[in-house]
């Protein structure tokens, strides 16, 4: 009964006829009320996994995500499909909090998302015993784990919230994990019992290739030659985003460039763009990603080296969603390897230069000690660092630090568009409007325009209402701030700037600290992480869906036959238990001493002589031994 409730759910607001593999176990198992962990990989359906199930427990589901602009994209999609939804963030006015929070508190609302931060704020715990939640969804559940690529503090205190609602079970989703992640989620969430559902990593119709190039470009043209249909291209920097799809431009591959630091109509519209194509691949830094649905991408390229397998692997798993054949190609020189352990030691700046930027914020926004808290103001890096001839890296790195120590947020730029709603009754705006004349024709056409003013916060346009009103856009907005100052209505101009949140009060630069964990010991992981990364590519014997999938604890899967490592392999005729007996046999031989090939066929009589010479070449061919002077083999170490 309650899997026909959750079909029927899945087929009235979606659409869809079935649900996707471990899609409905997962809800199952949220429905009986058990704290659920789903991990499942990019594209795999995780929104629905609490969707779903939220509008079937007939409540109000918490939804907590780091993420502003997929947040408000969710929110979006929701109600486009009559689901009432409302989203708190970080840089929204206490009245916009308000409105949301009456919302969720009068029953008019089945999703209510929430950043970490707002999730402890004051005002959230006043109000949390009126709220009927039955469901709290934890989206990108890696960031609470020191141990995860992506960890912030604030999800730390996500737990706390479940002592007000201890029958309320906790469903927690993330694309990538590795076991020792997996445990630490379940663990800081308080789960009552360990509960996992993961569907496999393995991604049989994506070929992973790994290319040691000294020209990437041209690589990068011969895969555009041979691979037809979309594609992303993932570069480690802004500029570079520009000049790829600048020489692709000029070798006739439509292409276009994207990064945080476009503004959002710009971002929205390249995206679109690239989605519906009218251009064939976008060239862009790690800011691409969120949201993306496009499915039939045939290939990701990675220009530059990731940070890490789990982004990685993220970012490659955009290809190929449709099930088809897809390619993730990985380019990458030995100056890459150089330079990204050089941008790891740049993370990690002095402990005073973390302090230098600290009373740097306070002064640029004339905060003193003791102030400051929950307040946002517009933050463009490369002004204030400019402001302060300090170099852009030092200061963005410097504020992650104080993110993870809980003083300050930093948020990506979102598009808020301007908004504004009525605080008194029609009664007074009509007597106001007989007694200001000025302002009567600019208030009838706000209330023909735009519906719910003296409810909500409703989206308006300047713009518009400067056309409607045959007058100039600065004039609405000069009488728009008029009204506000007199409390008449709530002008909210829109913003698009990227916002800092004091989340603590100020305090003495000199007393800042940052605790070990969130230093020493992160700076010990992100190097492992990192050197991981740095094995994978220079690692030309395993196969690497095994590799990528081995590294989050998951070993029960073959070859995949398609990757350049298999390739090769497949060329020497041999199975994979053939080669690997092989490489298991002569391997301590030759580390020992250099050996004959009669020598090697010798150690090995069950074997088929000519698979060894095969094996024994492709070890040659891919560097593993090496033949000496003397006609004897010798391996590489």
């Amino acid at each position: 009964m309650v899997s026909k409730h959750l079909h029927e759910i899945l087929t009235r607001y979606w659409g869809y006829n079935a649900f996707r593999p471990l899609q409905e176990d997962i809800m199952l198992s949220v429905m009986d009320g058990r704290d659920t962990l789903a991990l499942l990989p990019t594209g795999g359906g995780k929104s629905l996994c609490f969707q779903v199930p939220g509008l079937a427990l007939d409540g109000l589901t918490l939804v907590i995500t780091p993420l502003i602009a997929l947040m408000k994209d969710q929110v979006e999609n929701l109600r486009r499909r009559d689901i009432p939804a409302e989203a708190i963030y970080s840089g929204m006015t206490a009245r916009q909090t308000e409105l949301a929070l009456n919302h969720a508190g009068y029953g008019k609302t089945n999703f209510l998302y929430l950043s970490p931060e707002r999730l402890i704020s004051e005002r959230f715990r006043e109000v949390l015993p009126y709220l009927n939640i039955r469901l709290i969804a934890v989206d990108e559940a890696h960031c609470i784990s020191q141990w995860g690529y992506d960890f912030r503090p604030p999800y730390l205190r996500i737990a706390e919230i479940r002592e007000f609602l201890p029958q309320v079970p906790v469903i927690a989703l993330t694309a990538t994990a590795t076991k020792k992640v997996v445990e630490d989620i379940q663990q800081k969430l308080k789960f009552k019992n360990p509960n996992v559902f993961e569907k496999s990593f393995e991604r049989r119709n994506l070929a992973y290739i790994v290319q040691n190039e000294e020209d990437k470009y041209g690589r990068l043209m011969r895969i555009m030659r041979n691979v037809p249909g979309a594609g992303i291209v993932y570069v480690r920097n802004r500029r570079k985003t520009r000049e790829i799809a600048e020489f692709l431009t000029k070798n006739m591959v439509s292409a276009d460039h994207y990064h945080a630091g476009l503004d959002h109509k710009e971002r929205e519209r390249k995206q679109a763009a690239w989605k519906n194509g009218k251009s064939r691949v976008m060239v862009a830094t790690n800011a691409f990603g969120m949201g993306i649905d496009k499915p039939d991408v045939r290939f990701v390229v990675h220009f530059s080296l990731p940070d890490s397998i789990e982004a990685y692997f993220q970012e490659a798993g955009r290809g190929g969603r449709d099930e088809k054949k897809a390619y993730a190609v990985m380019l990458f020189q030995q100056a890459d390897i150089i330079e990204a352990r050089a941008t790891l030691a740049a993370a990690y700046p002095e402990m005073d230069a973390i302090k230098n930027v600290y009373a740097a914020l306070g002064n640029y926004y004339n905060l003193i000690p003791g102030t400051g808290k929950d307040l946002s103001f517009d933050f463009e890096l490369a002004e204030f660092s400019a402001h302060f001839n300090l170099k852009p890296l030092l200061v963005f790195n410097a504020i992650k630090f104080m993110e993870r120590e809980g003083y300050l947020l930093l948020n990506e730029a979102v598009n808020n568009p301007s908004r504004l709603f009525f605080n008194v009754s029609h009664e007074d705006l009509y007597n106001f409007q007989v007694e200001n004349a000025l302002y009567d024709p600019l208030i009838k056409t706000i209330l023909r325009s735009y519906g719910g003013v003296f409810t909500d916060a409703s989206v308006i346009s300047e713009n518009e209402l400067a056309q409607r009103l045959n007058t100039s856009t600065g004039w609405i907005v000069n009488s728009l701030n008029a009204l506000h100052k007199i409390d008449l209505l709530t002008y909210l101009p829109r913003r698009e700037k990227p916002q800092l949140t004091f989340v603590s009060e100020l305090i003495r630069a000199q007393d800042l600290s940052i605790s070990p964990q969130n230093y020493t010991d992160r700076k010990r992981d992100a190097i492992a992480r990192m050197e991981a990364i740095i094995e994978y590519v220079n690692d030309n014997q395993h196969c690497r869906s095994q590799s990528l999938v081995s590294y989050f604890g998951q070993v029960a899967v073959k070859r995949c036959g398609i990757c350049d490592v298999c390739i090769e392999r497949n060329k020497a005729s041999l199975s994979e238990f053939e080669f690997d007996t092989i490489v298991e046999a002569i391997k301590p031989m030759l580390k020992v001493r250099a050996c004959s090939l009669d020598e090697l066929i010798n150690e090995i009589p069950t074997m088929n002589e000519d698979r060894i010479i095969n094996a024994i070449n492709w070890l040659t061919d891919n560097e593993k031994i090496q033949l000496t002077e003397d006609g004897k083999f010798r391996w590489n170490n």
